[in-house]
């Protein structure tokens, strides 16, 4: 007979004894539980006692998490929370430096619970560890000399444990002092600095940017950006991916109207060859993190064109006026007329002339063309660029199209327009950075002017491609949609310069995109006579049980989650897997990200499935209803999902990527008998489909399938001609 719901069979430990086997009664309250196993050793004041998971996390067992014990867990008794927080604050005081030291490490280590942190918090915690950091700092320095490891590992759990205490959200970053700040700063500021203590001080620096606004200002007057660059310019990736996660946050927090500013300096400062030199084409794969660090910074680099993009032509202001006048006289090599030479019709017979030629859907007034937003003004700006800069290509297409027929030219100017519009959509202009995004590309940090440049490779090749498909003007949506699949499709590869993006344009030629799509539609080709419908119903139940088991195996090796708070980089890591009998899901956490499978003896968590009540995704998830700087995530919300279980128990997932999300939540509702609704199983499901459709028909290749099945003949006159064994 199994036992009871509500009973857990554990071992506790105690220090010096033998482990204890007991079974707990999750009904009774846990000061009951702990008496009990107080008395069992014979331990008075059992108030001043708790119950710890025996893992690598020690967390504490309270009221709301306790229904996380589960048959077989392995527990510690230990001191409660508040009297670990009142000896750690004793002792983290002591005027011996060994005793300081070792005190430190165990608080860095026990601030991670957040039932310890609250009670340390309590106790005045976080103000003892600033004063600390700014009076304590003189006098560490002068034992550097004398005890130089010791003073770096001192600073850098105090630091740790900072960064941990605040990490749960209890203490507003609002409370701390510029004299604090100074301090942090100053680590940063110097060139020799223990490793340690310089991450986490970058980390800190980084979390009272984007969670003040008020810090940020404190902050932005203590770093500057030459400060931060030698960080870059060293080997050691930590840093740097924290130091550029530093300038990202400074970036993002800055006033609109000091992020030109801003990147003015950047740009003097070389950060962008900094980076290229020292990170992308440095011999050290660029990690996760790394690359979402990069992609911010290629996102907040390409907003700053949001306020050309959205800001109209004023077809009454000369300056802009003036801008396509330089454009008429590159292409034109013309001069402006005096005001005296020829009638006023003529000159704006002439201007009209070389207007349409320039390919303006206005021929009297092109700065009309310029009052559509996106992308306004920034169109004008690629346009004069691409005169400029590229003066023969510029010639050469406007004075190509200008002897064609009419129906045949590619109008320049409406191009440049659109293509501009395009590749704003394409690199999301304007958008937040996604908060789990590494899709960074190494081509934009080659060059300075990153974008404009690569307009100037898109609308050579939009004219190229015009002439390919020998367009008129009625096929102009038809050329921009081709363009758009060539540049999709280039951009795919992640060319590591634009001259590699140019040469992988180049084989992606009009006829070459043909090719592929005809291709691809071959291989998703769906016939649609009635037999082969049927077949393909047929078919379907066994390539749908084929996903399921792939889905379960995937299911069986498990993935590796990773814990994001308001502050994204924890380096917090859990994993879950299926078991192989697929009755139970174990889970638990991880120190560190793993290299391969994780073992199921090594995680302590266990759900049967058939407790399993329902899968729920997004926003309807208790995770990311609660309130944080995930809410608003629409990138997180569509990777998060969680298990219900029992009556209110969650069990909380946020995917590392879509794929896996598709993986997970497939899976887990092919557990409960559930259909597998996903993008991944349909696609799976085309992919498969069509592929056992074309080895079934493979014999019937260039055979013509009728619509329907041939007649049945009628009936003969005699059946003399069959034949009876018997």
């Amino acid at each position: 007979m199994p036992p009871p719901a509500d009973i857990v069979k554990v071992a506790i430990e105690w220090p010096g004894a033998f482990p204890k086997l007991m079974e707990i009664d999750q009904k009774k309250p846990l000061s009951a539980i702990i008496k009990e196993v107080c008395e069992g050793w014979s331990l008075g004041s059992h108030e001043t006692y708790a119950l710890q998971i025996a893992d690598a996390t020690n967390f504490y067992i309270t009221e709301k998490n306790r229904n996380d014990i589960k048959n077989g867990s392995i527990l510690r008794l230990t001191t409660s929370p508040y009297q670990t927080a009142l000896q750690l604050h004793e002792r983290i005081q002591s005027s011996s430096m060994d005793a300081k030291l070792e005190s430190l490490k165990d608080l860095a280590n026990a601030s991670r619970d957040i039932t310890f942190a609250q009670e340390f918090i309590n106790l005045d915690g976080i103000s003892l560890l600033t004063q600390m950091v700014e009076s304590g700092t003189e006098r560490y320095q002068k034992l550097q000399k004398i005890m130089k490891p010791c003073f770096g590992d001192l600073l850098s759990f105090t630091l740790t444990a900072f960064v941990e205490l605040m990490d749960h959200g209890i203490v507003s970053w609002d409370t701390f002092s510029v004299a604090f700040i100074k301090k942090i700063a100053s680590f940063v500021n110097k060139t020799a600095m223990d490793t340690a203590v310089l991450q986490r001080s970058l980390a800190i620096l980084e979390s009272m940017v984007l969670n003040s606004q008020d810090l940020y200002h404190k902050v932005a007057q203590e770093i500057t950006i030459g400060q931060l660059i030698p960080h870059l310019q060293g080997t050691d990736q930590d840093i740097q991916t924290y130091t550029i996660a530093v300038i990202n946050a400074l970036f993002l927090k800055a006033p609109e109207e000091k992020r030109q500013e801003m990147a003015h300096i950047l740009a003097q400062k070389q950060l962008r060859s900094i980076i290229l030199t020292n990170v992308i084409r440095s011999p050290t794969p660029i990690n996760d993190e790394m690359a979402h660090q990069l992609y911010v910074l290629q996102v907040l680099n390409f907003n700053l064109l949001e306020d050309r993009m959205m800001t109209k032509m004023d077809p009454q202001d000369q300056a802009q006026r003036d801008i396509i006048f330089e454009l008429r006289r590159i292409a034109f090599d013309v001069e402006s007329e005096p005001n005296n030479g020829g009638s006023i019709e003529k000159r704006k017979s002439m201007y009209t002339r070389d207007y349409k030629k320039l390919g303006f859907i206005n021929h009297v007034n092109p700065a009309v063309d310029f009052t559509q937003i996106p992308p306004g003004m920034l169109a004008l700006d690629n346009m004069l660029y691409f005169a400029k800069h590229h003066q023969d290509a510029y010639i050469r297409i406007v004075l190509e199209n200008s002897s064609r027929e009419d129906k045949h030219e590619c109008p320049f100017g409406r191009s440049s327009i659109e293509l501009t519009k395009m590749l704003c959509e394409i690199l999301k202009v304007g958008e937040l950075p996604s908060e789990n995004c590494h899709d960074f590309h190494p081509m934009f940090f080659t060059h300075e002017r990153s974008f404009v440049e690569f307009f100037c490779i898109c609308i050579q090749l939009l004219n190229k491609t015009w002439k390919e498909m020998r367009a008129t003007s009625e096929d102009f949506n038809k050329v921009m949609q081709v363009v758009r699949e060539q540049i999709m499709r280039a951009l795919s590869v992640k060319p590591n310069s634009l001259d590699q993006f140019k040469s992988r344009l180049q084989n992606l030629s009009y006829t070459e995109i043909l090719k592929i799509r005809q291709s691809e539609r071959m291989n998703q080709e769906d016939f649609q006579s009635r037999p082969i419908l049927e077949l393909r119903e047929k078919i379907q139940p066994e390539i749908m049980e084929l996903i399921k088991q792939q889905r379960l195996n995937r299911l069986c090796e498990g993935t590796c989650f990773r814990k994001i708070s308001s502050r994204r980089r924890q380096d917090k890591f859990w994993y879950c897997r299926l078991s192989p009998n697929h009755k139970v899901l174990h889970y638990g956490d991880l120190e560190e990200s793993p290299q391969g499978e994780v073992p199921h003896d090594s995680l302590q968590d266990k759900l049967p499935v058939a407790d399993i009540k329902a899968v729920i995704t997004g926003k309807d998830c208790p995770h990311m209803k609660e309130k944080g700087a995930l809410k608003q995530n629409k990138e997180v919300l569509e990777l998060a999902f969680s298990v219900l279980y029992e009556s209110d128990e969650y069990l909380n997932f946020i995917a590392p990527d879509k794929h896996e999300y598709c993986v997970w939540t497939d899976g887990l509702n092919a557990l409960l008998g559930k259909e597998m609704t996903s993008d991944y199983t349909k696609t799976d499901m085309d992919t498969l489909l069509s592929m056992e459709m074309k080895l079934r028909l493979l014999d019937l290749e260039n055979i013509q399938i009728p619509e329907a099945p041939p007649p049945i003949p009628k009936e003969p006159s005699n059946y003399d001609f069959v034949y009876d064994c018997n």
